[in-house]
Parts: structure tokens; C-alpha cells; sequence
């Protein structure tokens, strides 16, 4: 699977289709976590153009059809995951992993963070993320701080 995918920088025209499978994956995965308010805020944040225009955002596509299954996103000049969305009958093929090797590649400093949702612990967790915090919760949205100390391998 994970050699039919690939895994590219999102222009701006291409955003709605990457929004509605984040929506679409958030509902299924994410909300039952969340409360009422959460959710909304969540949605708020997805439609909001002056936090959207501070992402930039990478898609994975199958190379078949180029059908969208996963989104990424990254602010403050990458080095902060914004949004991290895989279609639910692609999880556990790699893409999430490509996606975040991509976004960590364009990374300019050493370390990385991530507000991670309760689903997404052990997926960060296993991309190396270490807490940083405990759970907090802020408008409805509950999310534990996590960072990731970049190791370069140098030959």
C-alpha cells in the first residue's frame, strides 16, 4: 500500500476536498472524545480562513486514482502539527507516517510539537512524540501537549 501512495504540498484550490476529510475522519475518530463544545470548536477552527492561512498543508493521494486519504498540516513555520487526518480504511497502512516524514522533513529546527487528541496518543507516541504536559482542556477541545526532539542522521 504504501508505495501506491504519494504524499505532496496542498495548494489553495485544494483545501476544501482536504477539509472535508478531515471533517469526515474527525466525526468518525475524534468527536466521540469531545464534548458539544469541542466539536463546534473544532469546526470552527477548520472553516476559520485566518487560522487556515497559516497551515501549510500536505495531502496523500493513491497514485491509481488520486484519491485524497490523508491530510497533514503544520504552522509556525512547520515546526508545530496543526492537523493530522487519515481516512479510516487506510489507517494502518504507512500513509500517516509518510505524511509526518514529509512535514518533518520540511521542519526547520530540531524539535516539533503537537497538541495531540486523546485518538492520536499512541500514533504520535509511536512516531517518538513524548508528552510535555498533562491533558488540558480549552473551549471543548482536549489535547495533551507533546514534542519531538529531531535526530538528523548524518553519514
Amino acid at each position: 500500500m504504501i508505495d501506491t501512495i504519494t504524499v505532496r504540498e496542498l495548494e489553495r484550490d485544494e483545501l476544501k476536498p482536504a477539509l472535508d476529510l478531515v471533517w469526515k475522519v474527525f466525526l468518525e475518530y475524534e468527536a466521540p472524545d469531545y464534548s458539544r463544545e469541542g466539536v463546534e470548536e473544532f469546526y470552527k477552527s477548520i472553516h476559520d480562513e485566518k487560522f487556515l492561512s497559516k497551515l501549510t498543508v500536505y495531502g496523500a493521494f493513491t497514485t491509481e486514482d488520486n484519491e485524497l486519504v490523508g491530510v497533514t498540516a503544520t504552522r509556525s513555520e512547520g515546526t508545530h502539527i496543526a492537523l493530522f487526518f487519515v481516512d479510516g480504511k487506510y489507517h494502518r497502512h504507512g500513509i500517516g507516517r509518510m505524511m509526518f516524514e514529509t512535514a518533518k522533513e520540511r521542519c526547520p529546527t530540531k524539535k516539533m510539537t503537537v497538541n495531540s487528541s486523546p485518538y492520536a496518543l499512541p500514533i504520535y507516541r509511536k512516531l517518538g512524540f513524548k508528552d510535555t504536559a498533562l491533558e488540558q482542556v480549552i473551549n471543548g477541545l482536549r489535547f495533551t501537549p507533546m514534542e519531538l526532539l529531531i535526530q538528523y542522521n548524518i553519514p
